[in-house]
């Protein structure tokens, strides 16, 4: 029996399954999220049944308040210190609170902030967004039957080898964006394959790429289709160990358990 499986909701959004758990990683399901339109059907089911929420930071194509509302507001969120008032208006019961290094059990399964180097956004939102906080930007690391990273949004930083210690059975990394160019705080395939070769997962699910386009983008755009495989090229030659699964949307992958060390 595979100890986990991964499935892709499109975007960042990435369902993890270990055991009887289930946790979610940034849902965004909505049809618009500002100027931009889903391009892709959301998959049935991703939202049902869940131990958790994980939110990475509090930019709006991975905190979609119309999609958390959407699911059990009993469902507790993990979410970056800061970010909880902005999810109890959103009708969230249960927010918890996160810093780099903190773990909670859910689900059976422990989740562990983990670094990220990206800009989180604003505790706020509305008129005065501009003059509130910022959080800090997380990634996650997901163990139970086996142990699963989940990026977030982020560069290459200092230290990102030290999150695979102990090994990693899959690593669910960003490689692109909505728009034809990625700038500081992401990652590029190419880069995204650098961060493969310092973690070394077993196996590595390509995410926030083809789902979400400026309103009059064409679908067929290269910079929304090739992502993808882009980062199984470039892995190919930067981390050859590493099972790269360019999923569809709705797509899942069992996860191997044995991490290598």
């Amino acid at each position: 029996m595979e100890p986990g499986r991964l499935t892709w909701g499109g975007h960042a959004t990435v369902r993890i399954a270990m055991g009887g758990g289930a946790v979610l990683t940034d849902p965004v399901l909505s049809r618009r999220v500002g100027h931009l339109r889903r391009l892709v059907p959301v998959p049935a089911g991703i939202a049902d049944g869940l131990s958790a929420v994980l939110i990475s930071h509090m930019h709006r194509d991975h905190l979609d308040i119309p999609t958390l509302r959407r699911i059990d507001p009993d469902v507790p969120v993990l979410a970056p210190a800061g970010a909880a008032a902005v999810l109890r208006r959103a009708g969230r019961r249960e927010v918890v609170e996160m810093t780099p290094g903190a773990a909670v059990e859910v689900g059976g399964m422990t989740v562990r902030a983990t670094p990220a180097e990206h800009d989180g956004g604003a505790v706020s939102r509305g008129p005065r967004v501009r003059r509130a906080a910022r959080v800090t930007a997380l990634g996650y690391l997901v163990e139970g039957a086996a142990r699963v990273w989940f990026a977030g949004d982020t560069d290459l930083f200092p230290g990102m080898a030290a999150i695979a210690e102990g090994g990693l059975d899959a690593a669910i990394v960003p490689v692109g964006g909505w728009g034809p160019s990625v700038g500081a705080g992401h990652l590029d395939a190419e880069r995204a394959a650098r961060a493969l070769a310092l973690t070394r997962p077993r196996m590595a699910v390509p995410v926030h790429w083809g789902t979400y386009a400026p309103v009059g983008v064409p679908r067929g755009a290269r910079y929304l289709r090739s992502p993808g495989a882009d980062l199984a090229l470039a892995a190919a030659r930067l981390a050859p160990d590493v099972d790269v699964r360019v999923l569809a949307p709705g797509g899942s992958a069992g996860i191997s358990g044995g991490s290598p060390g």
